[in-house]
């Protein structure tokens, strides 16, 4: 087979990649040989959210109590809960299966590819001679050794969502993005949980005041322990965790270890070197961010399999850029890229747009910050804990960044993120309508704060 453009990977950067081509060209292919339907759809954002769902209605009961309300204290059912998040997340993978089915016959080749050299692919037993090439093969959980001992009581996001009922106990390694919305999920449907981490990470997080400020309402409501020292082996059916704490140590057992501790680029089974693509001690190619392309190769680099953006909106955009440029070449260039934007729905929610704080430090900026500890709406709500602090540029006067850990982070995140994007200043954004009483006022207050630091 000889196209013009070959995409490797149908997940969200493979299938804009793979749209983007063909609305130029007949003479594309893509080429997939996982399962359809998308990290996000199948084992990420979409199931993910279905089992906070679920987590998020049984501590609304539980919190009722706290209201006046004597709600009548909730009996968890497992199956229910897993049957649900199974069926809807098989309605979600259902949605990307029939955009899929569209994509013409010819378009698409079921196989994994491998590079013969740097204009053709092996898939299976035929040959693609391929003009330019997208790689979008997205990523793969990564466990680290110490943790494979717990030998077949190890499991990982993935199995979660498969589950037919809820276990008894879970041990989570890692407090990531995945970690902290598993662990906390599970601790308040019931299972008896415990997250251990490294390295004092709390999601993403990297300002210290909104990562001391979560980290404590994330403690009151289970064990988390986001600095470990732990040894792991597996004991018959289950898994045995010894662990510090208070310098003393402590051992437990736990049905399943939920490893969390990452992801890593699908690359290694592409055979790249077949290219002359070489790689980093890490793993990874040399390529340009902006066009995404390798070297001055006609390969693309697009989604989380260039571990830079892991998102679903970042892959999509990618997809699109590696597309438009794979369609151009030998004529690439950068593509206006959105406003940085992250959101954990761990309770507290965290969120980080624009610049983060690790990225402000050694910029001639200002801060300024708010609690929720008494903020008014949050405190009625009982959702008043958290910290959102906000980043200027004392220079310009724009906003350029915020991290936070507090109530409704989501929204707040695009209402910041919108007013980065425009290159709004912080006298602009004071200007703007905030109602009473509602969240959104400890944004102003945030603001307020940090126009008084703008002129110091």
């Amino acid at each position: 087979m000889k196209v013009e453009v070959a995409v490797i990977g149908a997940g969200t950067a493979g299938l804009a990649a793979y749209r983007e081509a063909a609305k130029h060209t007949d003479s594309v292919v893509l080429i997939e040989g996982g399962p359809h339907g998308t990290t996000c759809a199948r084992v990420g954002c979409m199931p993910s959210k279905l089992l906070i769902a679920a987590a998020d209605a049984a501590h609304e009961v539980k919190k009722a109590d706290e209201f006046g309300v004597r709600a009548t204290v909730a009996s968890i059912d497992g199956r229910d809960v897993m049957q649900r998040v199974r069926s809807e997340r098989d309605r979600f993978v259902g949605f990307v299966l029939e955009g899929v089915d569209n994509i013409p016959e010819h378009h698409k080749l079921r196989g994994y590819a491998q590079f013969i050299d740097g204009n053709r692919l092996q898939v299976n037993e035929q040959i693609i001679e391929a003009d330019r090439i997208v790689i979008a093969t997205g990523s793969s959980p990564a466990v680290p050794k110490p943790l494979q001992a717990a030998g077949d009581r190890l499991i990982i996001n993935d199995n979660v969502f498969d589950w037919q009922d809820l276990p008894e106990s879970v041990a989570v390694f890692g407090a990531g993005v995945i970690g902290l919305e598993l662990g906390q999920a599970l601790a308040r449907l019931g299972v008896r949980t415990k997250l251990f981490s490294i390295g004092g990470f709390v999601g993403p997080l990297t300002d210290p005041e909104v990562k001391a400020s979560a980290l404590a309402a994330l403690q009151d409501d289970f064990y988390f322990d986001p600095d470990a020292r732990t040894e792991v082996r597996q004991d018959g059916d289950q898994v045995i965790v010894r662990y510090q704490r208070d310098e003393e140590w402590h051992e437990e057992a736990f049905d399943y270890l939920l490893a969390a501790t990452g992801r890593k680029p699908n690359l290694d089974k592409l055979n790249l070197s077949a290219a002359g693509i070489e790689l980093d001690d890490k793993g990874m190619p040399a390529y340009d961010a902006d066009t995404l392309q390798i070297g001055k190769l006609p390969i693309f680099l697009a989604g989380d399999v260039n571990n830079d953006r892991p998102l679903l909106h970042e892959a999509a955009d990618e997809g699109v850029i590696a597309g438009r440029n794979a369609i151009s070449y030998p004529l690439v260039q950068g593509q206006p890229r959105r406003t940085p934007i992250s959101v954990v729905f761990s309770d507290p929610q965290i969120m980080m747009v624009g610049k983060t704080y690790a990225q402000i430090i050694d910029e001639d900026v200002a801060i300024g910050q708010v609690s929720f500890a008494n903020q008014g709406r949050s405190r009625v709500m009982l959702v008043n804990q958290g910290m959102l602090r906000v980043y200027g540029d004392r220079h310009t006067g724009k906003l350029i960044g915020a991290e936070m850990a507090g109530p409704s982070a989501e929204h707040i995140a695009h209402l910041l993120s919108w007013a980065i994007q425009q290159g709004q200043t912080v006298e602009q954004l004071l200007r703007m309508p905030f109602y009473h009483p509602v969240i959104e006022e400890g944004v102003r207050t945030a603001l307020r704060d940090l126009a008084q630091a703008l002129k110091n």
